[in-house]
């Protein structure tokens, strides 16, 4: 009898591990006024404006801190882009309650500057990227016919650096990487950019990032306007549709309604239920 107890105990718990659910939060660590929305959708009308929010989020469970997008944070960004109400990405995720050292992984959805300039911010995590967004960014992109705009030098050096010192995993096309946490390619925004899907306390949630800038994209049907492969981007807002019970736990990558789509936890941070 006590070994069968045992092994109801073991398979239960072997459940509860597989059935690990997160809480998933929206970060706003600044915002950059008036950008134009045909810079994000593609056809868009030309005098359109937008303040964009951006963001990292933090998904929180089963003992781990994931960051997913670090943000940017060095001087240059600030000589080109006029930003404001900005908080450092590492303090802004420190305002939900995570010091940075605290971070376990940080999965980067692409390697532009405004997702992936605030890697070297959490010092402790372990760093998951497509393989082909990696070896594209670290050598081909910089031949006479590769294209590297929005890549910085110093971000892609810190994860040569972080793969030197077995923190940079590659990952191969669309799988789990973490329990409850899968990642899929997607929307050619960069050379192979990726989203990810939370098993999450209130269903599954897709964090899309710039595979989905606003949710105009979804509502509408529409590309985002920086894309290698607008068919490709279109494609996989649809296979999002199916990752989901509900639309609305698709979340875009830069739609300041995000933060006033949840509960507010703290200035500039939501709880995406």
């Amino acid at each position: 009898m006590r070994r069968i107890l045992l092994a109801i105990t073991i398979a239960l718990l072997a459940n509860i591990a597989a059935a690990q659910t997160y809480d998933v939060y929206a970060i706003r660590y600044a915002t950059i006024p008036g950008f134009p929305v045909n810079g994000l959708i593609k056809g868009a009308d030309e005098s359109r404006k937008i303040d964009i929010a951006m963001m990292v989020w933090l998904v929180r469970g089963g003992g781990r801190n994931i960051v997913v997008d670090s943000g940017f944070y060095r001087p240059q960004f600030f000589k080109s882009w006029k930003v404001n109400d900005f908080v450092r990405p590492d303090e802004a995720v420190a305002r939900a309650g995570v010091k940075p050292e605290e971070v376990t992984d940080v999965i980067l959805t692409h390697a532009h500057w405004d997702h992936a300039d605030g890697a070297d911010l959490f010092p402790k995590a372990q760093i998951w990227i497509q393989k082909d967004e990696y070896r594209y960014y670290t050598a081909d992109a910089w031949q006479p016919d590769g294209k590297h705009g929005g890549i910085e030098l110093e971000d892609m050096a810190y994860l040569l650096r972080a793969n030197t010192e077995g923190r940079l995993h590659l990952v191969d096309g669309d799988r789990e990487i973490l329990p409850g946490v899968r990642v899929f390619t997607g929307g050619r925004h960069t050379w192979a950019s990726q989203y990810v899907a939370i098993t999450a306390k209130p269903g599954p949630i897709v964090l899309a990032s710039d595979n989905m800038y606003l949710y105009e994209n979804l509502d509408k049907h529409l590309p985002i306007a920086q894309t290698f492969d607008a068919a490709s981007n279109l494609a996989a807002q649809d296979r999002m549709k199916t990752l989901v019970k509900d639309p609305r736990f698709i979340i875009p990558g830069h739609d300041p309604a995000v933060l006033t789509r949840f509960p507010k936890v703290v200035d500039g941070v939501v709880h995406i239920e």
